[in-house]
């Protein structure tokens, strides 16, 4: 019998403008790995989202044990909003690397935008910064050895 209460993360999930041009992103530049990609339509996804004629291209992807899922909507389609982090509900991920300096120079020759360079929120805390994806999306560079 289930006791009904959660037990985990699943997965995480990103709505991006164009899915082709993120998993590229996510897969060249960040290091993922394409799990699946696929396309939903119908009266479940849309009673799923809530959303009456939803039709989404979506791809999964995994980076170590994390999963992340990301949504294009092709009806109906969104808006582009402004996502500065201080906004309520923007989210973004973290990720580790064992030398921030060199991997916010490997992502900057790549052409990746950053919103400042690796530095210490404070003495005690590591090597830090932001970058964003295609769609602006807010991403993190934290260093995980050596602080």
């Amino acid at each position: 019998m289930s006791s009904g209460v959660i037990t985990g993360h699943n997965h995480t999930s990103f709505t991006v403008s164009e899915r082709e041009r993120s998993v590229a992103f996510y897969t060249d530049v960040i290091g993922f790995t394409v799990d699946r990609v696929y396309e939903l339509e119908g009266d479940a996804i849309e009673k799923i989202v809530a959303m009456p004629g939803a039709q989404l291209k979506m791809a999964h992807l995994t980076l170590g044990g994390f999963r992340l899922e990301l949504i294009q909507y092709v009806e109906p389609k969104g808006q582009q909003p402004p996502l500065p982090t201080c906004n309520v509900g923007v989210a973004h991920i973290a990720f580790n690397t064992d030398d921030v300096q060199a991997t916010y120079q490997a992502l900057k020759a790549k052409g990746v935008t950053f919103k400042g360079e690796p530095m210490r929120a404070a003495p005690d805390r590591p090597l830090a910064c932001y970058f964003v994806d295609p769609d602006g999306i807010t991403l993190e560079l934290n260093q995980t050895t050596g602080q």
